[in-house]
């Protein structure tokens, strides 16, 4: 009897220090699984690159004396990158704002003079030879003043061209000049990505072309820092590699921080026709042992699916495994640390 007891008590306090050891419950968040009609596709290896770039020379020659970016800034259309020097030019503005003057003068006098020999004239009173000249005079003036006007304009033009800016949205590809260099007219001085013309091109098989359309959404993970968005199929390169006949597809992508022109990019192409698959948002998707697995919930606790990815659409993807059902919970929140057995409570569903 004594020793049945002493059975008991040692089942008991182990029952207890294996229900005291058990995790509590995890807060988790579920989505529910959703057949989509997709094709299959997979991975290709694409180079990112800015399809319009501006090689920005200056128009007038002159001393740099201020550059305002640097490589890798992001600038907005008319900023100003490169500032010439201005001092000569003003002092030359300045003298032909007088010159414009003093003609405006001259034309004010002899305009007066010119119409009192005409009113003399009409009368007889005076030769023909002062008329003339009164007129002359007058005529004189007046194209001083438009000489000095288009003068004093391009000084103003000159002027203006010495602050040069950008031609639109884009990023700081190349500086090539600094304070205190002497530039030439045409000469190169910064270039420029436009950031609404960031495009991946890849090359695929000739042969994928019948799965492909302009408009298309692909996703997209830009490998240097993993990350993920989605792309849209711009046009095709109307040139293949003449050794391999692959064909270059132009992705479009927004514009992201921390790009360079030539990075890797993964693209994935559409490679067959349609087909019904479970679609789970990529969230829910968990790494063990190489294999790809997502979390359900039975009887309130985690059981452990394999997932066999056949499709990647944008933030989901598409699996076609026979244990995956209409409306099937999945967790999306809060299966980072789970195991397979714990218990978990829902508190939210996306």
């Amino acid at each position: 009897m004594r020793i049945l007891q002493l059975l008991l008590i040692m089942a008991f306090i182990h029952g207890s220090m294996v229900y005291a050891q058990e995790p509590p419950p995890a807060k988790v968040v579920i989505s529910k699984i959703m057949f989509q009609e997709v094709a299959q596709n997979r991975s290709f290896i694409g180079t990112l690159y800015y399809e319009r770039i501006s090689y920005v020379s200056s128009e007038v020659s002159g001393l740099v004396t201020r550059i305002d970016v640097s490589t890798g800034d992001r600038i907005t259309k008319t900023s100003p990158l490169v500032h010439l020097d201005t001092e000569i030019l003003e002092k030359e503005i300045v003298l032909h704002q007088n010159q414009v003057e003093q003609a405006e003068l001259s034309i004010n006098h002899s305009k007066k003079n010119y119409q009192r020999m005409a009113s003399l004239y009409k009368k007889s009173t005076i030769r023909e030879k002062d008329y003339d000249d009164a007129e002359f005079v007058y005529q004189e003036a007046v194209l001083k003043k438009y000489a000095a006007q288009k003068t004093l304009e391009k000084l103003l033009i000159q002027k203006r061209k010495s602050v040069i800016n950008a031609p639109f949205d884009g990023i700081i590809l190349e500086k090539n000049v600094d304070s205190g260099d002497w530039v030439q007219q045409g000469k190169i001085l910064i270039s420029i990505g436009s950031v609404n013309d960031l495009f991946i091109k890849v090359p695929i098989a000739e042969t994928l072309l019948k799965f492909i359309f302009v408009g298309q959404k692909v996703p997209v993970t830009i490998n240097a820092y993993n990350k993920k968005l989605t792309g849209t199929i711009d046009n095709l390169i109307p040139i293949a590699d003449p050794k391999t006949k692959n064909v270059f597809l132009k992705i479009r992508i927004p514009m992201l921080e921390k790009v360079a022109q030539n990075m890797s990019a993964t693209v994935f192409i559409s490679t067959g026709t349609p087909q019904k698959l479970a679609m789970i948002p990529r969230d829910a998707l968990i790494k063990f042992q190489g294999n790809d697995f997502v979390y359900t919930i039975r009887e309130k606790k985690a059981a452990m699916l394999p997932v066999s990815i056949v499709t990647y659409l944008g933030n989901s993807v598409g699996a076609n495994n026979a244990h995956f059902t209409d409306g099937l919970p999945i967790i999306v929140e809060g299966n980072e640390r789970l195991r397979p057995g714990q218990s978990v409570v829902i508190v939210g569903t996306n």
